[in-house]
């Protein structure tokens, strides 16, 4: 018996393999997703891609001319009211997303200390998210109206006067940032406080024994061990920012007087709002785009060489 060799060592004798999957198994995944593919392309990617050809052109009226090389792209520099609308824009995006980290990460906090009824706080916070953004400006729009709506008859009963909260420029944009942030707050309350329960509870625990306070163990582990998850906000946050227009058209119109146009209104001016000019319109989508890509290109870097040191 011991002299015998095993089959598959004896020379000459080809080890038995195992059949491959037909080549019918190997296309169904992608049979599966083919639609999905279909549907992106066809409805976002070639989109994109004519709207930048389309930037090139002169497109006044829907009437395509010569080809016009980067006019568009001249006349929407030299163009005060854009340079307006991105200075809204700034303005708009800086205060939102500077309060959303702040705020979302405190309201993170306190739900993630909650002991009682923590799913319905939970769900409390995240309710606004799910209102229809065109519902938001209506709403709040009826509750802002100067003289008639709720708050100011709240403060005039309190002695605190009446501001035009969507009448005064200054005041129209506190009030569209508050009004962003009051709708899409939870959802990124939610996101750190999914971070927040991924942290290991035994460096809590070991902190708590050395003697150190709260604001302490909050400074020196839960910010440090959120940065991934602060990245990913700061992300969504600047691209909501950027892209805010349904709550605006239906709060302020862009009123007043330009006060709150941002550069996507803007892009709907010049597409559905006579005179139209798609070539201008186009031509601002690509700027917007680029300045999009390279901003969350700059903010991944730089999450992944802090999270490397």
């Amino acid at each position: 018996m011991q002299g015998l060799t095993a089959p598959s060592a004896i020379p000459g004798r080809r080890q038995a393999r195992r059949p491959g999957r037909p080549p019918r198994a190997r296309l169904a995944p992608y049979l599966f997703i083919l639609p999905n593919l279909v549907a992106v392309g066809l409805f976002s990617i070639w989109p994109m891609l004519n709207g930048v050809r389309e930037s090139f052109y002169s497109l006044v009226e829907g009437q395509s001319s010569s080809f016009n090389g980067l006019s568009n792209y001249h006349a929407l520099v030299t163009d005060a009211e854009f340079w307006s609308a991105v200075r809204n824009t700034l303005e708009f995006v800086v205060g939102y997303v500077g309060c959303t980290l702040v705020l979302a990460t405190a309201l993170a906090l306190l739900l993630n200390a909650q002991r009682w009824a923590r799913g319905l706080f939970r769900a409390s916070v995240y309710v606004p998210v799910l209102i229809s953004p065109v519902v938001v400006g209506i709403l709040w729009n009826w509750l802002l109206q100067p003289n008639s709506g709720v708050i100011d008859a709240l403060l005039a009963k309190l002695g605190l006067g009446q501001p035009g909260w969507l009448v005064e420029p200054h005041l129209a944009m506190l009030a569209v940032i508050f009004v962003e942030l009051w709708a899409t707050l939870g959802f990124y309350a939610l996101i750190i406080l999914g971070g927040l329960q991924a942290i290991d509870p035994s460096l809590f625990e070991a902190a708590r024994v050395d003697g150190a306070s709260e604001w302490r163990q909050i400074r020196k582990i839960t910010l440090p061990s959120l940065r991934p998850t602060l990245l990913i906000v700061l992300i969504l946050s600047t691209i909501t920012g950027f892209q805010a227009f349904e709550f605006l058209w239906t709060l302020t119109g862009g009123g007043p007087v330009g006060a709150t146009t941002l550069i996507i209104q803007y892009i709907y001016d010049h597409s559905f709002v006579p005179p139209i000019n798609f070539g201008l319109a186009t031509a601002a989508s690509v700027l917007l785009f680029l300045v999009l890509l390279v901003l969350t290109l700059v903010n991944f870097v730089i999450g992944r060489r802090r999270g490397a040191a």
